[in-house]
């Protein structure tokens, strides 16, 4: 695979040094005032455009990309889903979920927890959220990073890895969140551009849509598979999907730190909604070249040994000098901007619910101290994890990043209830985290095991993911409800700001008329995106 010509080298230099030299200059200019508030969240004075950029660009990670394309050229756009919903699930967190974060003034989401429930809750959320970001979002990353640079530009495995750990962990230490913000706007142009790219002349070697359509597989175009197809079922899509989007686009501290950052509600609202607009893309600029792979592959222009593969065939099949070089660089900035937004949410968590806990006479300076610091250790901490990663198993690997969607429902459903019901407390919310934990953790135990499993537990163990997301969601759900109804209700006083029913007069919008339109817009998109892949 390693066909890059100097020219490709030159644009990818040259992508490199627009990132480093831009976060440097705001790294410089920002160090003046630097605040933990300025350091962690940006001065929470980010405009909408920026914040939009950087929710697309934080969520699309280099795996992102491949595993995309290679689930399209397996199976079809039905993997787009996910996507799609995303667009829906960011106008719940703008127009559901940002007043009551801004109103609080929260800087993390274990934070908004405590202020809602207990001390409890929010250590709870704290140490699952950094184990998890640990195990899963900074290992994929490096993982994902590793194979681009061996794949697409000939270099070993683990110097890749190397090199990005290092280049993004420098720029994240110094400059903090508005660094992180900055270069994800300017990664998300470099994304965008090199996948449409690719899009474009994937689609055009298979001879136009049309021909596309023609040769795909059967229901390789539509996103709505039957209630038992064993991977994407429209029973899951609908029950299960958009739980675990609630978790992630909406109370996940990687994601809403982008939210928290903004100048207002009107820029965090806006933020969202651009996007919405943007998770829209996903479908065409990275399933659909997965597609043509499989085109092309029918036609016999293109030999992939495994569908992960499609994504770096059609670079080096297609792309000529120099485009080649863009889509690496979109690679890049995609890989760079997942890790740096981790690691810089991570070292929050660990600043302002670990070290500010228990030391609460901290200064500012102590502070932004201890997140350079933590960041730093999150560095080590995945360079130490490299040479372990080839010592577990594939299966192993993926069920540690499942792991995910099994403690997810329990999170969302204490969030949801929270806002929208008054009565749930604090014995409520831990015994549902509780329940969804230990339901979680069998569940993943019994999936290492389920070659010596029958009966009922093989069945909890295969349960298709997304089903087992929303049955575990209704249970803890339940679990909230009862459990909280054993204990006194929580005074109303404390709950101000908190719940839609404390939630006091409305924040000032001077664009709410325009905020709701361009809402409908991004629906309206929704509903364009299903009738195309409609089989």
């Amino acid at each position: 695979m390693n066909r890059l010509a100097w020219l490709d080298w030159l644009v990818i230099a040259a992508y490199f040094v627009l990132v480093f030299t831009i976060a440097w200059l705001y790294t410089r200019r920002e160090r003046v005032r630097e605040t933990s508030g300025q350091y962690f969240l940006a001065g929470r004075n980010t405009g909408w455009f920026v914040v939009g950029a950087s929710l697309f660009a934080s969520n699309i990670g280099s795996e992102h990309l491949v595993g995309l394309a290679g689930t399209g050229a397996a199976s079809g756009v039905a993997v787009g889903q996910f996507e799609v919903l995303a667009s829906l699930i960011l106008l719940l967190l703008g127009w559901v979920f940002v007043p009551f974060y801004l109103r609080s003034g929260v800087s993390t989401m274990p934070e908004f927890l405590e202020r809602r429930y207990s001390a409890g809750a929010r250590w709870y959320l704290a140490v699952i959220s950094v184990v998890g970001y640990v195990l899963t979002k900074i290992s994929v990353t490096i993982a994902a990073g590793g194979i681009v640079f061996g794949a697409l530009m000939g270099l070993d495995f683990w110097v890749g890895a190397l090199i990005v750990i290092v280049a993004t962990g420098l720029y994240t230490v110094l400059g903090g969140l508005r660094a992180v913000l900055i270069t994800d706007t300017v990664q998300l142009f470099v994304l965008l551009g090199g996948s449409l790219a690719l899009t474009f002349a994937s689609v055009d070697a298979v001879g136009g849509w049309a021909q596309l359509k023609a040769g795909a597989g059967p229901g390789f175009l539509d996103m709505w598979r039957p209630a038992t197809d064993p991977d994407f079922p429209w029973t899951g899509i609908l029950l299960g999907a958009p739980i675990l989007g609630v978790w992630y686009w909406c109370t996940d501290q990687f994601i809403v730190q982008r939210v928290l950052a903004a100048r207002n509600l009107d820029h965090a609202r806006g933020g969202t909604i651009f996007a919405g607009f943007l998770k829209l893309l996903p479908v065409v600029l990275f399933v659909l070249p997965g597609v043509a792979a499989y085109g092309l592959v029918q036609q016999g222009k293109l030999v992939l040994e495994r569908p992960d593969q499609a994504l770096p065939a059609l670079v080096t099949a297609l792309l000529p000098v120099g485009l080649r070089g863009l889509v690496v660089a979109g690679l890049l900035a995609a890989l760079m901007s997942s890790l740096s937004s981790v690691f810089n949410s991570c070292s929050t968590l660990m600043t302002f619910d670990v070290y500010r806990k228990l030391r609460p006479a901290a200064t500012e300076r102590q502070l932004v101290a201890f997140g350079q610091l933590s960041t730093g250790v999150l560095v080590l901490l995945a360079l130490a994890w490299i040479p372990l990663m080839s010592r577990i198993s594939g299966q192993l690997y993926q069920y540690l990043q499942s792991v995910q969607a099994y403690i997810s429902p329990p999170i969302a459903a204490v969030f949801l209830l929270g806002l929208f019901w008054t009565r749930v407390n604090a014995r409520g919310a831990m015994a549902a985290l509780g329940t969804g934990f230990v339901l979680g953790a069998l569940r993943l135990v019994l999936e290492l095991n389920a070659g010596s499993l029958s009966g009922p537990l093989l069945a909890y163990a295969r349960l298709n993911f997304l089903h087992f997301a929303a049955l575990l969601f209704a249970i803890c759900a339940v679990v909230l409800v009862l459990a909280s109804l054993t204990a006194p209700a929580p005074a109303r006083d404390k709950l101000a700001g908190l719940t839609y029913a404390t939630a006091g007069p409305n924040v000032a919008s001077k664009h709410r008329g325009l905020l709701v339109g361009l809402s409908w817009l991004v629906i309206l998109g929704v509903a364009v995106t299903w009738w195309v892949f409609r089989g």
